[in-house]
């Protein structure tokens, strides 16, 4: 028998594995620390978040669920680095917040907005913690402004590279996420009959053969992402040392180093990987970021 299975970090199974109730419903209540009794209903929703005007940026989101028809929840996982990352989750959330009012309704209808962010790599390098949580308190009394919006982030890297007997529920979801072996997930499985059921439906997609070509395509997908990155980012840097023995070094490579990282930053990719090799375009840019020379 094939021993194949799909990595639960790769969007696309995790997405496939939320589609499962019983691993859906174990996973909120490890996340957010409620009683699984009190979560009686949990709907998956359409991931596109609606755009109120052409040139608005469209949202599309991993997962997206209403849970007991009062909290919209945005689950996403980030594998490479995004160093905004903060600012794009804040982003989508706000747009999910914003979404659920049209015309002549009122403020009452809200509902709580949650994002859940599973990262690849570290975001607070300062905290050894692997998941963190934040709501929008005062500054010295600490009581909450308001409860309409909250944010987790799990950072993988930081797990415990053991698991310890004590586990609490999340980081053996984590864990259960970060998984790629066979043996990891038979031991994580044993452990919480709700991973046990995610663990089940990982299996039984990565024997479908539609849904694991799929799976592959995304997976090329990602790393075919990752090494035009690199490669678009050693370009722009080779570039900017070049320009500058001509026009001054240090101030020229700064200017395009400068650029690259408003680029990436803007996940402006295609537009990082043309300016790498087309001068013109590169100092457009330069221009519509306030870098062109003077």
């Amino acid at each position: 028998m094939d021993e194949f299975l799909m990595k639960p970090k790769i969007d696309f199974a995790f997405k496939e594995i939320m589609t499962n109730e019983k691993a859906r419903v174990g996973f909120l209540s490890a996340v957010l620390k409620i009683q699984l009794e009190d979560i009686k209903e949990t709907r998956i929703l359409n991931t596109n978040l609606r755009k109120e005007h052409e040139e608005d940026k469209q949202g599309i989101l991993d997962v997206r669920l209403l849970m007991n028809n009062n909290v919209e929840i945005d689950i996403e996982i980030q594998l490479s680095e995004l160093k905004v990352w903060a600012d794009r989750s804040l982003f989508y959330l706000s747009k999910m917040y914003v979404e659920q009012i049209s015309s002549g309704q009122d403020y009452t209808i809200f509902k709580k907005c949650v994002g859940i962010s599973i990262l690849d790599f570290k975001l607070f390098h300062g905290e050894k913690e692997f998941y963190s949580c934040f709501h929008i308190r005062e500054d010295t009394r600490g009581f909450v402004y308001t409860d309409k919006m909250e944010f987790h982030v799990i950072e993988l890297p930081k797990l415990p590279a053991e698991l310890r007997e004590d586990s609490s529920e999340l980081e053996l979801w984590a864990k259960f996420i970060n998984a790629e072996q066979k043996g990891e997930f038979d031991m994580l499985a044993q452990k919480n009959p709700y991973i046990e059921s995610a663990y089940e439906h990982l299996q039984i997609i990565s024997q479908d053969k539609e849904k694991r070509l799929a799976y592959e395509a995304r997976e090329k997908a990602i790393r075919d992402h990752n090494q035009m990155m690199r490669e678009a980012i050693e370009q722009g840097m080779e570039q900017g040392i070049e320009a500058g023995k001509k026009i001054g070094m240090e101030q020229e490579a700064e200017r395009i180093n400068k650029l690259n990282r408003f680029l990436i930053q803007s996940k402006r990719f295609a537009d990082l990987e043309r300016s790498a090799s087309d001068k013109d375009f590169q100092e457009q840019l330069m221009q519509e970021y306030g870098l062109a020379s003077k």
